[in-house]
């Protein structure tokens, strides 16, 4: 019964940033990792970044050295900053809540990250 809102997505160009937030409804320091996804048109979903309720973060390959996600417990909020962005970055990016209990883990509505020029 997690719930999560997104925010921060639009159309960038190559070699923008940009930021997206994730808004939790309860303390994510109960949820066992938050988790940013992405999906591009035709493509699997993929995972992108994760931050532990330990605060360790992991990165998928192509991203790395470009994106961070971070939190701030306080507003229960997590984040992804993107920087150096790419057209192949183009996708719908989602915020996962994983839970041990498969029944608390929820997704957010997804926000569309375009990079174009």
């Amino acid at each position: 019964q997690v719930q999560l809102v997104e925010s921060g997505g639009g159309l960038v160009q190559p070699g923008g940033s940009l930021r997206l937030s994730c808004a939790a409804s309860e303390s994510i320091l109960n949820i066992n990792a938050m988790r940013w996804y992405r999906q591009a048109p035709g493509k699997q979903r993929e995972l992108v970044a994760s931050i532990s309720s330990g605060g360790l973060t992991n990165y998928v390959a192509s991203v790395s050295g470009r994106f961070t996600i971070s939190r701030d417990t306080a507003k229960n909020t997590v984040y992804l900053q993107m920087n150096r962005l790419q057209p192949e970055d183009t996708a719908v990016y989602y915020c996962h809540a994983f839970t041990i209990l498969a029944s608390r883990r929820s997704w957010g509505q997804g926000t569309q990250v375009t990079v174009s020029s």
